[in-house]
């Protein structure tokens, strides 16, 4: 027997389905990623504490609140980690995994954020036809391959939190001040819109994340397919450049180790922009995509660029500039709009194939 619940919170995690406030809501839940459910807070929390509307603005959760998210996983380093349980009823308990509103039950905390928000579960929330609201039904089209895009301009980390949002907002900033028409996306990590509406606001004609795809988190999948269909799904808004963000960092669970080895994109990357925290990070990263992605980083930004001494040792050791996107906006862009007025696929592969490894993922 379905009931009807008024939601406070829409989060952001169930954007692709276009849910109203007001929902109708069924007992039985499918325990699966995608799949959207209501849920009452069982608390207040102090930090931590806030969810991202649909409609992109932050809103705090106090106990008693009905939210609406979208269930999936969550694996971080400076966040929580949780994981869809096998089986979900109305009345048990389960935790906000993130601020774009994922659900699932945590499987590890964190210090500096302490336990998760509790919710209990109401119900699997329907949409206007009367069947389980799911993300996957309004799903961007995957690819296996892509022949063509337009150029491409990677920002992918060393780690979490390293300044790539920001410097991809100011790169697409940069680049429509130049005259060129930029697409933007986020092909990696936990559900969360923020990312991609900085660099709407940096003037982006399009963008998309991989949530639009269907996905909730990236974690533990071949993120290789979404990322294709993403760029074709760009590449119908006629841009000039991509500029697309790689949640999290090159090495981790949300996939972008693959995103970064694969021929057909590599074909058509005008640039890599790296987010370095240090110099240890800038090093090893810089050693990475020359031996295993078999290509060199085009610059560096981050914390390790923030003064003279990192931006010397990046352009005296590795001979790759340090750019510190917060203090040279226009220099980053003016390189990056080099790299793609210059830029030309090859005729052929371009480069040998990788030696075979384990993934960031599996490896011991």
């Amino acid at each position: 027997m379905t009931t009807r619940v008024t939601a406070r919170h829409v989060a952001s995690s169930t954007g692709p389905c276009g849910l109203q406030p007001e929902v109708s809501v069924s007992p039985y839940v499918v325990a699966e990623e995608g799949y959207c459910l209501a849920v009452r807070a069982l608390e207040s929390k102090a930090v931590y504490n806030q969810v991202e509307g649909a409609d992109g603005v932050f809103r705090t959760i106090e106990a008693g609140d009905v939210l609406l998210g979208a269930l999936g996983e969550r694996q971080a380093l400076k966040g929580y980690s949780g994981r869809i349980p096998r089986q979900i009823e109305p009345g048990d308990t389960l935790h906000v995994l993130n601020m774009g509103g994922i659900l699932g039950r945590s499987t590890s905390d964190h210090p500096d954020l302490g336990p998760p928000l509790r919710v209990e579960v109401l119900g699997a929330v329907l949409n206007t036809a009367g069947r389980h609201a799911r993300i996957q039904d309004h799903a961007i089209e995957w690819h296996e391959h892509i022949a063509s895009s337009p150029p491409l301009v990677f920002v992918s980390g060393t780690a979490m939190d390293t300044g790539k949002t920001f410097a991809a907002a100011a790169l697409v900033a940069g680049l429509t001040r130049r005259g060129l028409r930029v697409a933007a996306a986020k092909l990696t990590g936990a559900s969360l819109m923020r990312d991609v509406r900085a660099m709407e606001a940096q003037g982006a004609v399009c963008t998309a994340t991989f949530t639009d795809a269907g996905v909730v988190a990236s974690t533990g999948r071949d993120m290789v397919p979404v990322a294709k269909g993403i760029v074709t799904h760009l590449g119908h808004c006629a841009p000039d450049v991509c500029v697309l963000e790689l949640g999290d960092g090159i090495i981790g669970p949300y996939g972008v180790d693959a995103i970064l080895q694969d021929m057909e994109l590599q074909r058509l990357t005008a640039a890599h922009v790296l987010a370095a925290a240090d110099l240890a990070g800038a090093w090893a990263a810089d050693q990475l995509f020359r031996k295993r992605y078999r290509t060199a980083l085009a610059v560096v930004v981050g914390p390790a660029t923030d003064t003279e001494v990192g931006r010397r040792y990046l352009q005296n050791m590795l001979g790759v500039p340090g750019i510190n996107a917060r203090q040279e906006g226009e220099r980053l862009s003016a390189l990056v709009a080099a790299r793609v007025a210059a830029f030309a696929p090859p005729s052929g592969d371009g480069f040998e194939a990788a030696p075979t490894e384990p993934t960031w993922e599996t490896a011991e």
